[in-house]
């Protein structure tokens, strides 16, 4: 007895229909290392591709205040010194390559620290300040200074976060009381200088399984205690801090312009030192988080403030293979479609492999969280941001296989879909070796979508671009190549000619104005459909 094939999935929409208009959260924040690598040609060449080919707005990194910018600094008499040049060099060329800045206040000048432990390679520094009154001079000195050289309307078009991930230590090497303080002090400080300026937090990594978390309980103390055979999908998560980071500056009279937390699906912190379970959670978890956090502001004292999800990829770590090649690209198609509507911006880390937590990576693909490697060679990732910037802002359809939208300004049809395999119900698991990802590669089967568009000009013309193993994806060609570490320029040259070359196909509507199409997509694969002519 032979089992039955199943029907392609089948895509119908109206070009001429009413859709609904959404925004691109996509491209509204992307990430990037410390404040030190954007002093780099190559970090701001890639920034320039970044801001030109997907449109990203806003870019957040760390370490604004770290030793190597020299903003915060005491000589030997006591005397204290603020300078700005390195932050300037930054943040000048930021505005030259159109985009701005989502500033995030950290880490601690060593000359203001109460502690010296740090984090990551570079040494930075978590420690709560030794005087809120210096820091307080500190963040009115920066701001000011930045609305004297940029203007005022200019700046308050940025947004101002406090700290990154207080929750986790050594991020932050004080209690939550004491966060809550350094963010009253903060706020109080920019809203000082004009209450138009945008301030917002906790800024906390990431959604934690609670026992008791049915969605009205502000109890964060009775955490899930994870095992390797525990059903992830069957527990209730929670957004780390929020609810009582809300009571604080409800009680305290504080501003939340805008709430933000790194909701990564592939680890979680179970308490504030940094003590839990890495895991990997199933593939809907993005869009489920995202869907409680928008019902959690909604119904807080802050019901205005943005959702801005400052730090998101499908893992956390900077040497996992998937960032090099296809799985990550499909994941972050697929959870961008389903979360539509649902947050301001979910920003991706990063644009670039020219970020140094763990020191430079080893070799030109490493399983960086960039989208552009050292070199500036796109992945499949970089494609994929391309691709959904390439969308309109009227929704015609969506489904579990992709979206039919239109453009508001020209009236061109535009659409994405994706393979994300159905064998597959996890978000990707990272993957620390080639035969991991290999295995992973093998999951699924090729998948054909029928897509129907109406409503069209007779004869209209689309130009498909797909990013498959063949296309967009150059891990391939260089493993093959023998992984060298250094590529010479020629190398370089082939390998990013490459990864430039995406599959291409041209169809046409018929004389009634229907566009008819079957795409066959391999396992892994995004396929972009573009209106390019009539």
């Amino acid at each position: 007895m032979t089992s039955e094939v199943p029907s392609p999935p089948e895509v119908d929409a109206d070009a001429g229909g009413a859709g609904t208009r959404f925004a691109h959260h996509w491209s509204v924040v992307v990430g990037a290392g410390r404040a030190a690598e954007a002093l780099r040609a190559d970090w701001q060449q890639h920034l320039g591709r970044a801001v030109g080919d997907v449109g990203f707005r806003y870019v957040r990194f760390h370490g604004l205040f770290h030793d190597d910018m020299f903003v915060y600094r005491r000589t030997a008499d006591g005397t204290r010194h603020l300078t700005f040049g390195y932050v300037d060099r930054v943040f000048d060329a930021l505005l030259a390559a159109g985009i701005r800045p989502f500033v995030e206040f950290g880490f601690m000048p060593a000359d203001l620290a109460r502690s010296h432990g740090t984090v990551f390679w570079w040494r930075g520094n978590g420690a709560p300040p030794t005087s809120l009154d210096e820091w307080t001079v500190l963040v009115e000195e920066t701001v000011r200074h930045w609305v004297g050289r940029y203007g005022l309307d200019e700046v308050r078009s940025w947004y101002f976060e406090v700290w990154n991930e207080p929750n986790l230590h050594p991020f932050w090497q004080g209690t939550r009381s004491e966060y809550f303080a350094l963010y009253a002090a903060t706020a109080r400080a920019v809203k000082g200088i004009d209450d138009s300026l945008r301030v917002g937090g906790p800024a906390t990594s990431n959604f934690v399984p609670d026992s008791r978390f049915d969605g009205e309980t502000e109890d964060v103390e009775a955490h899930v205690r994870v095992t390797d055979t525990t059903d992830l999908s069957a527990l209730d998560w929670r957004p780390v801090w929020l609810a009582e980071f809300f009571a604080f500056c409800r009680d305290n009279d504080l501003p939340v312009d805008f709430v933000s937390t790194h909701p990564y699906p592939t680890d979680w912190a179970l308490d504030e030192h940094g003590e839990g379970a890495r895991r990997t959670r199933d593939r809907d978890a993005t869009e489920r988080d995202l869907r409680l956090l928008r019902r959690l502001v909604d119904e807080s004292p802050f019901p205005q403030a943005e959702i801005h999800l400052t730090e998101w990829s499908s893992s956390s770590s900077s040497r996992d293979l998937t960032h090099d090649s296809l799985p990550a690209a499909t994941y972050v198609v697929r959870t961008n479609l389903r979360t539509i509507g649902l947050v301001d911006s979910l920003a991706y880390w990063t644009f670039t492999d020219v970020f140094e937590e763990q020191g430079a990576g080893i070799g030109p693909f490493h399983g960086g969280f960039g989208m552009l490697n050292e070199h500036g060679i796109p992945k499949p990732v970089f494609h994929a941001y391309r691709l959904l910037s390439s969308l309109g802002d009227v929704l015609l359809h969506r489904s579990d296989v992709g979206v039919v939208t239109r453009s508001s300004l020209t009236g061109a049809v535009s659409a994405l879909f994706h393979n994300y395999p159905d064998e597959e119900a996890m978000t990707v698991p990272a993957c620390e070796t080639y035969a991991e990802l290999d295995r992973l590669l093998a999951r699924g089967r090729a998948r054909t979508v029928r897509v129907r568009v109406s409503g069209l000009s007779p004869r209209a013309v689309f130009a498909t671009q797909e990013v498959d193993a063949q296309h967009g994806d150059v891990l391939g060609p260089w493993r093959a190549a023998g992984r060298p570490e250094n590529l010479d320029l020629e190398q370089a040259r082939a390998l990013s000619a490459v990864a430039e070359e995406l599959g291409s196909a041209v169809h046409q509507a018929d004389e009634r104005g229907v566009l008819d199409v079957e795409l066959v997509m391999a396992p892994w694969s995004v396929v972009g459909l573009q209106q390019v002519d009539g």
